[in-house]
């Protein structure tokens, strides 16, 4: 009689015990890399990490993070989000190695490797662990949607495109225009 092999699940200490010089991710216990994103990924992140940083530090609303920066949400749940906000209600989630727990505000920025992972499981994943509010940017499409965490799950509060601005209801008077966020 052969038993089944029991899937293999990963957990945090082995996460932060794979190799440095590759960006990972815990997901549901798999250990995924990640590979590095593409120059409109990067352009995007900067400018978008950049406005939020201002707007965040100017209003003294907590801290704004980019990747790679660990965000624990368990023990077989380790995310490296584009960007992040924690407000300074939730600062105690904060520690020097990592974000123990659900920070306010997600950002992904979708890439080709990623864009599948970012628009299911961890949208799951975020409405799980309690993120309240989650942006999913759109490179391609160079649009912005805004999901808001409610009873159910994730739902859109706002889809940004062309000659649109963003607005977020976590961040109280947060403007984005779309088009400075993609512009050349």
């Amino acid at each position: 009689m052969t038993l089944p092999n029991p899937r293999i699940k990963f957990t945090y200490v082995d996460y932060v015990n794979a190799p440095e010089d590759k960006r990972y991710e815990l997901l549901d216990g798999d250990l995924v890399m990640t590979p590095a994103p593409g120059e409109i990924h990067q352009r995007v992140s900067i400018l978008l990490g950049w406005r939020l940083i201002q707007f965040v530090t100017e209003n003294g609303l907590g801290r704004v993070y980019v990747a790679p920066f660990d965000v624990v949400l368990s023990d077989t749940d380790v995310v490296q989000p584009d960007l992040l906000f924690v407000s300074n209600e939730r600062a105690h989630v904060i520690t020097p190695a990592n974000v123990q727990g659900a920070p306010d505000l997600v950002v992904e920025i979708l890439s080709p490797s990623t864009a599948e992972r970012d628009l299911t499981f961890k949208r799951r994943l975020y409405a799980r662990h309690g993120v309240s509010e989650y942006w999913i940017v759109d490179t391609t499409a160079r649009s912005v949607t805004v999901l808001l965490l409610r009873e159910a799950g994730f739902e859109v509060a706002g889809e940004y495109g062309a000659g649109e601005t963003l607005t977020s209801p976590t961040l109280r008077g947060f403007t984005l225009r779309i088009d400075d966020l993609f512009r050349e």
